[in-house]
């Protein structure tokens, strides 16, 4: 396989097609954004366990029914995925209260809900991606709603596995971003990444912080967090 000219750049990956039109690389970089890009920074070797955790878990994820984009880890940083269209649309799920939704809500962070919650932005840079419900998502043609009810069911699925599985690690999964795209037969399946980049990830124990909002917020230990995850995934 020829790796080609590269076909995007985004905050946290590049992406170069290949010699196969449905194929692409995606290539993991430590840069580091907050804030909707207002803090820059580095998280050093953040390429290397954010794509290495991110092929584990798709892999997890397919064996318990989630169909994902992964096709193969080609380096430490670099994986082959099916080329998507990624459907404008951002995930997010959420188990405890933290983040955007304790502050837009005016609550301390750390409510257990009762059940999941699960909440869609409209996944456009320009506006700050803005949440919609899905009457805003059909009427602005992002989605079907046959593909919005497939995504929803997809993502609850995601939350089950992952949460059951972070349990057995020590790690309390808070919170997470998903982002879902169309191959060329039009199957929407799981893209982007799962990682400390896009999950809120806590010590069961002790409430540690072991994610991204360690760089968000100026607390220090990132890189030490990202490490911290991956040796219980991975035991390194």
């Amino acid at each position: 396989m020829q790796i080609k000219e590269m076909l995007y750049e985004g905050k946290a990956k590049k992406v170069f097609a290949t010699d196969d039109e449905n194929l692409v690389v995606v290539s993991y970089k430590d840069d580091a954004t907050a804030n909707d890009g207002e803090k820059k920074g580095t998280i050093a070797g953040k390429g290397v366990i954010n794509n290495r955790m991110s092929n584990f878990l798709m892999q997890l994820l397919e064996k318990n029914g989630v169909p994902s984009h992964f096709v193969e880890e080609l380096s430490e940083t670099d994986t082959l995925v099916k080329k998507v269209s990624i459907v404008p649309l951002e995930v997010i799920i959420r188990n405890i209260s933290a983040g955007h939704f304790a502050s837009r809500y005016g609550v301390e962070e750390g409510i257990v809900f009762d059940e999941p919650t699960i909440e869609f932005s409209y996944k456009n840079d320009d506006l700050h991606d803005p949440l919609l419900n899905a009457y805003h998502a059909i009427a602005l043609k992002l989605a079907t709603r046959e593909e919005i009810e497939l995504i929803k069911e997809m993502a609850f699925k995601v939350n089950e596995v992952l949460k059951a599985y972070f349990k057995e690690l020590g790690v309390t999964l808070v919170d997470f971003k998903l982002e879902f795209g169309k191959t060329a037969n039009k199957t929407i399946v799981l893209a982007d990444e799962i990682s400390p980049d896009t999950c809120r990830f806590w010590d069961s124990q002790t409430g540690e912080k072991l994610d991204k909002d360690r760089f968000r917020r100026d607390m220090g230990g990132v890189e030490d967090a990202y490490n911290e995850m991956m040796r219980r995934v991975f035991g390194e």
